[in-house]
């Protein structure tokens, strides 16, 4: 029994039970340092001469730091990290090539020769910037959680990479060349979800080939983020 003193009266009260719990609430507010992206990608926009295979795929991977906003549950972020496309080409060439008589353009050309993989490739050093919403502000690895923001990217290599047979002989053609590639990426981004994973879209508000140096085409994705740390 433990004895308690009140405006000079004597109460008794249980120890187990009539005290309040003064325990330290255990939290872990995860600041959602590392995010991964992995996602479906293709173009939109694409003129009738363009023609892509059903999959390509996009990855990215970043290390952010959020900047909670008060006590509220909101929060900006930013960070840096790179983001990878990929789209295979149904039954068509990218020339590349700066030798060629229109070696000022990229140009999509019918596959004479039966590649049976051909793709085009463009990597980003991007930097993420979001306003970042969490239901649950003492430990964010769990509830709902959604942001919005933009990407912006600059570009570290593009070019393609097929894969064809002469005479039995796997043959690999690669052409690397940031030539007629937009320098800039600016994507607007989205992403709900809960806990560690949300889904996510991006649509690009610049096109992947410079102005007259290849189709207006604009890449957007899809896909899942994993969030955490």
């Amino acid at each position: 029994m433990l004895l308690l003193m009140s405006s000079g009266i004597l109460q008794a009260q249980d120890a187990d039970k009539g005290l309040p719990n003064t325990a330290p609430i255990i939290s872990k507010p995860s600041r959602d340092f590392v995010m991964l992206q992995f996602g479906y990608n293709s173009w939109l926009n694409k003129p009738d001469s363009v023609h892509l295979k059903s999959f390509g795929y996009t990855f990215g991977g970043f290390l952010c730091y959020d900047f909670p906003i008060n006590t509220s549950h909101f929060s900006f972020a930013t960070g840096l990290g790179v983001k990878v496309n990929v789209v295979y080409l149904d039954q068509q060439l990218l020339l590349l090539s700066d030798t060629s008589a229109k070696g000022y353009q990229a140009r999509f050309v019918p596959d004479t020769v039966g590649y049976k993989r051909d793709k085009f490739v463009t990597t980003y050093l991007s930097a993420p910037f979001e306003l970042r919403y969490f239901s649950n502000n003492k430990n964010r690895n769990k509830g709902f959680k959604a942001a919005a923001g933009l990407q912006i990217g600059t570009l570290l290599g593009a070019g393609e990479k097929g894969v064809h047979s002469v005479g039995g002989t796997v043959v690999k053609n690669k052409i690397d060349t940031k030539r007629f590639i937009t320098s800039w990426d600016f994507a607007a981004t989205a992403r709900i979800g809960y806990g560690n994973m949300a889904l996510y879209g991006s649509y690009n508000l610049t096109p992947v080939f410079k102005s007259n140096y290849g189709p207006a085409v604009t890449p957007f994705s899809v896909g899942i983020t994993l969030t955490g740390l």
